[in-house]
């Protein structure tokens, strides 16, 4: 579980409370419910001096790895080298995320246990618009889709998703193996958007303590019984 102090967008949004906790404790605590264990890896000193669950591991990260513009794999491969990671499954959820479900991120563990893809991530439908844009190279219009797409109406385009970020569910070995997320078979389950917000702005936050108010009810299911160790 990546979490890092620095957010240009909502400064210290990881240690701001949430139904009375702190961000990242809600994502350690519901990665406990659906995993083995919990690594969170972070540079936030009052994480990283906070008495935590049993079962879960506090990394620190190392300031190169900390910057605004380090890349998310090198925070994984630090966790793997560092947790001596083989064949487990591992489970990337984001502490930015509160309005995942248990359900979601069993759900994408289950269908990279079937096998649906090296690299099983969350989406959610987005505006199909984006299938009339393109680049401009050279003075040329270079679509980033079929170009037809470019005079086709709004209401005949294909669905379209995004990622949303929620959850991740690959093994150690292909993402050592591949030299990064594994990027061969991508398999994806849907997460409806009002499940699928990204805190990064105080906007952001308070739509989503708005949501948790109105939902009214626990947000965590039963913890799976099957013995498969994964890390978040």
């Amino acid at each position: 579980m990546p979490v890092r102090a620095g957010s240009k967008g909502l400064p210290g949004k990881n240690l701001r409370l949430i139904e009375g906790k702190p961000l990242f404790r809600l994502a350690v605590e519901q990665g406990l419910r659906v995993a083995d264990e919990c690594v969170v890896s972070t540079d936030i000193p009052e994480i990283l001096h906070a008495v935590m669950p049993e079962r879960c591991r506090v990394l620190p990260r190392c300031p190169e790895i900390a910057a605004d513009d380090a890349p998310m794999e090198s925070v994984i491969k630090d966790i793997i080298e560092h947790e001596g990671f083989d064949e487990e499954i591992l489970v990337l959820l984001q502490a930015t995320s509160p309005l995942r479900l248990d359900e979601d991120v069993e759900r994408v563990i289950l269908c990279h246990e079937q096998g649906g893809g090296d690299l099983v991530m969350t989406v959610t439908l987005a505006d199909v618009g984006i299938l009339k844009y393109g680049m401009l190279r050279d003075g040329k219009f270079l679509p980033i889709s079929r170009p037809e797409f470019c005079f086709t109406n709004r209401q005949s385009l294909p669905p379209v998703y995004r990622p949303n970020g929620a959850v991740y569910a690959f093994t150690a070995a292909a993402f050592r193996s591949n030299g990064g997320f594994p990027r061969q078979r991508i398999a994806a389950v849907e997460m409806p958007a009002e499940r699928s917000r990204d805190i990064d702005t105080l906007e952001d936050f308070a739509a989503v303590c708005q949501t948790l108010r109105q939902r009214g009810r626990p947000i965590h299911q039963s913890r799976p019984e099957r013995p498969i160790r994964k890390a978040s």
